[in-house]
């Protein structure tokens, strides 16, 4: 089995991960109930509507404190 003569340094060994790490998704489609855009295939955060179906029970905005 080889073996490097040297070790690679950190930041060429970060650079090489870094190359592949993606956080982007390649299109965006919008929601048939609301119409936000949204990820294709994925239920719509803002009503909960997958399809034209209700899957889940869309989050209230959160109130902020006051007195703080």
């Amino acid at each position: 089995m080889a073996n490097p003569k040297k070790k690679h340094s950190p930041a060429r060994r970060d650079s090489r991960r870094s190359a592949n790490f993606k956080l982007v998704y390649g299109s965006l489609s919008r929601c048939p109930n609301c119409g936000v855009a949204r990820p294709p295939h994925r239920v719509c955060a803002a009503c909960g509507f997958y399809g034209k179906e209700l899957v889940v029970a869309p989050k209230a905005p959160k109130k902020k404190e006051e007195g703080k």
